[in-house]
């Protein structure tokens, strides 16, 4: 089967027919994780790489990713059997006194269509929940988002926090939002920064050292 059929499905939102596509491809003797690894992710990165060069935009990738996430559930039951690995966890929330919640929904949907687990802390999330979070999960990346100018300093409270409790070299910090840059994520000592939701897959597994 041509993976652009999968992609047809995701970008129109086919929940339906996506299922249908994957019934045919176990019909057919194909593994669960081979359907998720080279037909759902593979068509995603083809959307992420399109968001990018900016073809598609927010709203088609959110109808995309929702899609995704209802193929992997259709899926979820039969890939217990060991051979689908997630590629990373991602620990992820938006900072104190930040309610924003949009571009981290997004990033969240796209962390999960590109196959890593991901806990979501939700908004508003002070120092002391990124901690216990990064303790309870143990995520290779703690990613923060944050929207507004006046929460930007949240980011680097918490990673005086990590050190303070000696978890700073055990997990990547991640760091987006409109107001967040470059220069930013380099000053607070982030380990990556990313403009856009599908900016942020590629600097998670760069990060990871992984395709």
């Amino acid at each position: 089967m041509k993976i652009s059929v999968v992609i047809e499905a995701l970008e129109n939102g086919d929940r339906k027919g996506l299922n249908l596509i994957i019934q045919e491809l176990l019909d057919n003797g194909i593994p669960a994780y081979e359907i998720v690894n080279d037909n759902l992710i593979a068509a995603m990165n083809d959307i992420g790489k399109r968001f990018r060069e900016n073809i598609l935009f927010v709203p088609e990738v959110l109808i995309a990713a929702r899609a995704m996430n209802s193929a992997f559930e259709y899926l979820a039951p039969l890939l217990g059997n060991g051979k689908f690995s997630y590629k990373g966890k991602i620990l992820l929330g938006t900072v104190k006194d930040d309610l924003h919640d949009i571009g981290k929904n997004l990033v969240k949907l796209m962390f999960k269509s590109s196959g890593f687990e991901v806990i979501d802390l939700g908004i508003d999330v002070p120092m002391e929940k990124f901690i216990d979070g990064v303790k309870d999960h143990s995520p290779d990346i703690l990613a923060m988002s944050a929207l507004l100018t006046n929460t930007l300093p949240q980011m680097e409270i918490v990673l005086e926090g990590l050190k303070e409790h000696g978890l700073r070299d055990k997990v990547r910090v991640m760091v987006g939002g409109a107001p967040v840059s470059q220069e930013f994520a380099d000053e607070i000592g982030a380990d990556g920064f990313a403009p856009d939701a599908a900016s942020a897959v590629e600097m998670a597994k760069s990060l990871l050292s992984i395709n």
